[in-house]
């Protein structure tokens, strides 16, 4: 969900993304999030049609879902977990026919049994889950003590006034609020809770610098010290950290993270080759994809025999090796309720206008 100028250096990256547009398959177009249209995540696709697919972004899953509500043609989208349920609900999503995906059956079973998370109750596939990890307190461990950080409650610590930065994204601004106030399970989240919550992020706004928008922002804004404590998607740390900043992400809060899983779903009304829409999503579901995932964005794949291609020792550093044990200790982004959702959005912009 993130920027190629964390793979590549910002020039190269330039470079590249030019080359791209120019050389673009037409034929498919891809609605995601900045950052995966890395040629490292679909490899056969390249190798079988000699062009990349063609992609644009948008930088949070509002954003995506209103503009094509609106009307904005694409074949494939990248919305996460909680999205899933109302962009089909709202008519955007068309079908998945998982006899065309090579490795359908080999698919993670722990994420496969998430409610509403790719099937209905008829056995309609909608969402095929691609990549998951978790949003965490991230730190400077060179300016931070770790016993300062042992909560989530330090964001809000008067002490760190204007050193402080969290997503400029609902989902994962209320996670942080529901998991700092005692709330794992925020899809039955009273108002009195939604209330302590909110409460909550208006204390951490007292200390944000920032609102970052993508992974490179936080990236360089903690790698370059203008900021020493964020809540960042976990490759903020990686990435930070193969940059030689130093830079930790902290699992074990006394509240935990939280967790995500995210996918691709076709759009209804795609314009585009479907034959070659099934080869895209076969081209992400490989071993390859799978260990660039892991290694370079810290993310797991969701495809569990791809995943177990992968060296174990490496799999229980990342914390990936048990997936109902990774979830069961955070705060899952599963799908809301329409009316939570929208009042999590309406409260997130007044809080970060100061009001």
């Amino acid at each position: 969900m993130k920027s190629y100028a964390r793979i590549l250096g910002c020039a190269t990256a330039m470079a590249l993304t030019l080359t791209l547009a120019r050389a673009a398959d037409s034929d498919v177009t891809i609605f995601d999030w900045s950052g995966y249209e890395a040629p490292q995540f679909h490899p056969a696709y390249t190798a079988k049609h000699g062009d990349e697919p063609t992609f644009t972004f948008f930088g949070d899953e509002d954003e995506a879902f209103e503009k094509l509500r609106a009307g904005f043609k694409v074949d494939l989208s990248h919305p996460c977990s909680q999205s899933v349920v109302k962009w089909r609900d709202a008519g955007l999503l068309e079908p998945i026919d998982p006899s065309k995906i090579e490795g359908w059956k080999d698919m993670n079973p722990g994420i496969m049994a998430m409610k509403n998370l790719a099937t209905t109750e008829d056995g309609t596939v909608w969402f095929m889950p691609w990549d998951w990890g978790n949003t965490m307190l991230t730190y400077n461990h060179e300016k931070v003590d770790e016993k300062d950080v042992q909560s989530l409650k330090s964001l809000a610590d008067p002490k760190f006034k204007d050193r402080v930065s969290i997503g400029d994204n609902v989902d994962d601004a209320y996670a942080l609020g529901f998991l700092a106030t005692g709330v794992k399970d925020w899809s039955t989240a009273t108002e009195e809770q939604f209330q302590a919550a909110s409460a909550f992020l208006r204390e951490v706004h007292k200390n944000v610098r920032l609102y970052w928008t993508d992974n490179t922002e936080i990236v360089q804004a903690m790698s370059g010290g203008e900021v020493d404590l964020a809540w960042a998607w976990n490759d903020a740390s990686i990435q930070s950290s193969i940059g030689g900043a130093p830079i930790s992400g902290k699992k074990d809060t006394d509240e935990g993270i939280s967790t995500w899983v995210c996918g691709y779903v076709r759009i209804k009304g795609a314009p585009g080759n479907q034959e070659k829409v099934y080869d895209f999503l076969n081209s992400i579901n490989t071993p390859e994809v799978a260990q660039f995932l892991l290694s370079d964005w810290g993310y797991a794949h969701a495809n569990a025999k791809s995943l177990a291609s992968i060296d174990p020792k490496v799999l229980a550093e990342r914390g990936y090796d048990d997936v109902e044990k990774f979830i069961d200790k955070t705060l899952f982004q599963s799908p809301l309720p329409a009316e939570m959702k929208q009042k999590m959005i309406a409260e997130f912009e007044k809080i970060k206008a100061g009001y």
